[in-house]
């Protein structure tokens, strides 16, 4: 296998020291990485979610970021903490596999609300303090992608993604100058969670050897990709998709083509 990624840690100036960051879903998973790449850089992250991570010097506050007013009501906390609120990273999210055929209306409702409404409702909460603020702020949604190919067994989750992808073009439009809304597309990404779907180490690594790059993202991939578009060097960057698939998934074909011409 090549060579992991390294987190963009102390001796790296982004200019994101000291800025305080909302990461929901931040305790665990891609969240907790993106987490460790910016406190590793200086920030100040927030984290939310149902239970608290494995890092005690990490803030953490409970908030389901489906239920709006929990969400104003967290966004309050926060300001009221730190003084202000830098940036946003909407990471929580996901889905169970579920074919859907088999799906009953009220699971595809729970999925769409959780991948799609509720980072609506926490962008939105935060671009009420961000505007105000004379360094506005940066908005970054981790999407998948799944919202931009087929995505069987978990189809709900693929149309949240690009709903929010497209989303995510709309306000950076509607919020510019002040306030930044980019999203990170992310490929397969090694997790507690990458069995679930992928299944035992084996099959991770058969993943792995379909991607370009040789091997699936690490979180720190993409919490650094993550930490450049919460950047000042990102400064100009606004409705923007920054995909983090190590060169995409090989197309089908070439495993089976006759002809030899490997890729």
């Amino acid at each position: 296998m090549k060579a992991q990624s390294q987190a963009a840690g102390q001796g790296h100036d982004l200019g994101i020291d000291k800025k305080v960051v909302l990461v929901t879903g931040g305790t665990r998973g891609v969240g907790a990485g993106i987490t460790q790449v910016l406190a590793e850089l200086g920030a100040v992250p927030v984290v939310c979610g149902r239970n608290p991570g494995d890092d005690p010097d990490v803030e953490f506050v409970a908030c389901d970021v489906r239920d709006a007013d929990a969400v104003d009501e967290m966004i309050r906390g926060i300001v009221q903490t730190h003084g202000r609120l830098d940036g946003v990273v909407n990471n929580a999210g996901g889905s169970p596999f579920a074919l859907a055929a088999d799906a009953s209306p009220r699971f595809t409702g729970k999925i769409v609300e959780l991948n799609l409404l509720a980072p609506l409702n926490v962008a939105r909460a935060a671009h009420a303090v961000m505007r105000q603020q004379e360094s506005g702020g940066a908005i970054v949604n981790v999407s998948s992608v799944s919202g931009h190919r087929p995505s069987p067994g978990t189809s709900a989750y693929g149309a949240a993604k690009a709903g929010l992808d497209n989303a995510m073009t709309s306000l950076a439009i509607e919020w510019a100058p002040h306030v930044r809304v980019n999203s990170v597309v992310c490929g397969a990404v090694l997790t507690e969670q990458a069995h679930l779907h992928l299944g035992d180490d084996d099959g991770v690594a058969a993943v792995g050897a379909t991607i370009p790059m040789g091997r699936l993202a690490m979180p720190a991939d993409v919490g650094n990709a993550v930490a450049f578009l919460l950047s000042p060097l990102a400064g100009y960057v606004t409705g923007s998709t920054l995909t983090v698939h190590g060169g995409g998934e090989k197309p089908a074909f070439l495993a089976v083509a006759t002809a030899d011409n490997q890729v």
